[in-house]
């Protein structure tokens, strides 16, 4: 089953349940993926459904860190609560030890010498890190081991 199509039978049990919390996180994921799809005319893949999760993910986490600088927790904790839903639709993430492995394979597979070659990494391992970890995390942790290598 594509990660699509679980998210629409989720949406359904969420109706039948009548869990308006949830209906409303899962209508609104579904939107987006549509909106891209309608966008762009295409039909998503489960990696590129993935992408649209982690950009919603990111989003509820800014939007509720700026309700907190504002002093309007109970709008952060709504925030929050969305985010750690469709948090539920990503793999399990990485450990950082698993990351550092992953990062100086790819640093041996694409030849890198040095920060210029921080792309070719970064592109090596987009793919399998996709909603695995946050990419923020991982360039940083790449710029530090190119960096060491020159």
């Amino acid at each position: 089953m594509s990660l699509k199509a679980r998210i629409t039978e989720d949406m359904k049990a969420a109706m039948r349940a009548k869990d308006s919390e949830r209906l409303l996180t899962i209508r609104m994921l579904l939107a987006a993926i549509k909106q891209r799809e309608v966008d762009e005319r295409i039909e998503l893949n489960d990696e590129q459904v993935l992408g649209v999760v982690e950009k919603l993910i990111k989003q509820r986490k800014d939007a509720a860190g700026q309700y907190t600088d504002a002093g309007r927790q109970e709008l952060a904790d709504k925030e929050l609560a969305e985010a750690a839903l469709l948090q539920g639709y990503l793999p399990e993430p990485l450990s950082e030890a698993q990351i550092d492995a992953l990062i100086e394979a790819a640093v041996a597979e694409t030849g890198a010498e040095g920060p210029k070659d921080m792309g070719k990494v970064i592109g090596q391992l987009r793919p399998t890190l996709q909603g695995r970890a946050d990419m923020g995390q991982v360039s940083a942790k790449v710029k530090a081991y190119l960096a060491g290598l020159s």
